[in-house]
């Protein structure tokens, strides 16, 4: 009888150390973007220096993981070194080159370990007067943007993607405490109960 009641307590005790997990669980999400440089679909007139993206969240800085590629119409790129990464912000360093559509493909750690892709666009119609770059047939970085870096033909537009083969930290940590807490929760039970039956 007491064998049964401490399975029962063992359970109800697992159960809710699960449903106290999962808010915490869910609220790990990816980061999502809140900004960009230039904006989505602007028209710029003078060379911008500086393309970037912000998410409503610090970004993780794990160097090669971390990309921005500008893409001319001209399917050249206009970066001009790596991506760095600042709290929130990663950016690169640019000089566009012929007037057209220019679309930025990026790719950023989340804060949840998750590596995050996508891509947006904006129209480049410089004024009389303003420099152009040469641009380069591949991407600043080099090796550093190979097969982990999205490429401008296969980024999805929208959305986000993790690397095949890892495990987030983030999904690490959450999965352990959980672990954690479930056995920690049966093991006082166990005392509990023990303690009441000696008695």
């Amino acid at each position: 009888m007491h064998a049964r009641s401490a399975g029962r307590a063992v359970l109800v005790i697992a159960a809710s150390a699960v449903l106290a997990v999962l808010p915490a669980m869910s609220a790990s999400a990816h980061n999502t973007v809140v900004g960009t440089t230039p904006a989505k679909g602007a028209t710029v007139t003078e060379q911008p220096g500086i393309v970037s993206l912000t998410t409503n969240d610090a970004l993780l800085d794990f160097g090669e993981n971390t990309v921005l590629q500008v893409v001319g119409p001209d399917g050249r790129h206009y970066e001009t070194a790596c991506a760095t990464v600042e709290d929130a912000t990663a950016e690169v360093p640019a000089e566009l080159g012929p007037a057209g559509a220019y679309t930025v493909v990026w790719q950023v750690v989340s804060t949840d370990g998750h590596p995050i892709s996508g891509e947006f666009g904006f129209d480049w119609q410089p004024s009389a007067g303003e420099a152009m770059g040469a641009g380069s047939d591949s991407a600043a970085c080099g090796a550093g943007s190979g097969a982990s870096a999205p490429t401008a033909s296969g980024a999805p537009s929208t959305g986000e993607s993790s690397q095949p083969g890892t495990v987030p930290v983030g999904d690490v940590l959450w999965i352990g405490g959980g672990a954690l807490a479930l056995v920690a929760a049966a093991l006082v039970t166990w005392l509990a109960v023990r303690r009441r039956s000696a008695d």
